[in-house]
């Protein structure tokens, strides 16, 4: 099985467990390899990303575990990076300020109205009230919040909100520096099949659309277990018939927990290394001392 996990949450962001704690059970559980991985942070109130006031506390607590742990694991310091259309601060600046070694790409928030770009000496600090309220939140644990933003946000219209949800994706994976795209189909974790179907043309053409930006950017694809866990879907970000295309176009990928607690660091890495065989896959990638590397699936 898989033995690193590179996509971790604690206690700076929306986790539960501190980080001492995390890279402790990883080294009981035998990993090699533990990141940690906050959700970025965003200039408006909100109950799931990392302060700005608290990135250098971060930064600073797991270089500090790194040392102490470094002949038992490696650990590294990253971010899942939310991407909003004309909001969020650009990837690249962020990497450099904190130092961090590497940066994993997501949409969890969709922008429908593109905000006028801000000035150069503007960070894009708008109000949080009136952002918030044009946003779309998709993840999260309850589907109402899905539904009731479905609805304010696009009148209903599935189509026009998938789109966008692909779009505001295509543009992060464009315009946008990092490694590793965070569950790039999450759109279909609350539809539950109410909305549409994944077999449904249309929605096959975004999501192939989105996976061919992939492979052009030369990304690594994780493969989140999240959704099957926490039982809010059921199966794995992205599905099976992507994670075929994606073999078939030579995309790496990497089985991610997305945990946000030290129990969640591995939960269903096996069943994810049986979907990923059986969609042509025979290896993974690890990161090592700031490069990929191929490790076979067992």
């Amino acid at each position: 099985m898989q033995n690193f996990n590179l996509h971790t949450h604690s206690i700076y962001s929306d986790g539960k467990s501190q980080p001492r704690e995390i890279v402790q059970e990883a080294i009981r559980q035998g990993l090699t390899t533990i990141g940690f991985s906050e959700h970025s942070p965003l200039p408006f109130d909100n109950t799931f990303s990392v302060k700005s006031t608290d990135m250098p506390s971060y930064v600073a607590e797991i270089v500090q575990l790194k040392e102490e742990f470094k002949d038992k694991i490696d650990i590294y310091c990253a971010l899942e990076a939310d991407y909003l259309t004309g909001v969020s601060e650009p990837f690249a600046v962020t990497k450099e300020k904190y130092h961090l070694d590497y940066l994993i790409g997501g949409v969890h928030l969709v922008v429908d109205k593109v905000p006028e770009p801000a000035a150069p000496e503007d960070p894009r600090r708008v109000e949080g009230p009136t952002l918030s309220e044009k946003i779309w939140f998709i993840d999260g644990p309850k589907w109402e919040v899905y539904d009731e933003g479905l609805q304010k946000f696009f009148n209903g219209d599935i189509r026009r909100a998938v789109r966008r949800f692909f779009e505001q994706s295509n543009e992060m994976i464009e315009n946008e520096q990092f490694d590793i795209i965070a569950h790039f189909d999450k759109i279909k974790m609350h539809n539950r099949d109410r909305y549409f179907h994944e077999d449904e043309p249309w929605y096959r053409k975004l999501a192939l659309e989105t996976l061919d930006l992939i492979r052009e950017k030369g990304l690594v694809m994780e493969i989140n277990t999240r959704g099957i866990y926490k039982k809010r879907y059921n199966g794995f970000y992205p599905s099976p018939w992507l994670m075929e295309e994606a073999c078939k176009m030579g995309i790496p990928a990497i089985i991610s927990a997305d945990a946000h607690h030290f129990s969640e660091i591995t939960l269903e890495f096996d069943h994810a290394e049986e979907a990923l065989k059986k969609a042509g896959y025979r290896s993974v990638v690890n990161f090592k001392d700031g490069h990929w590397v191929e490790v076979a699936i067992s």
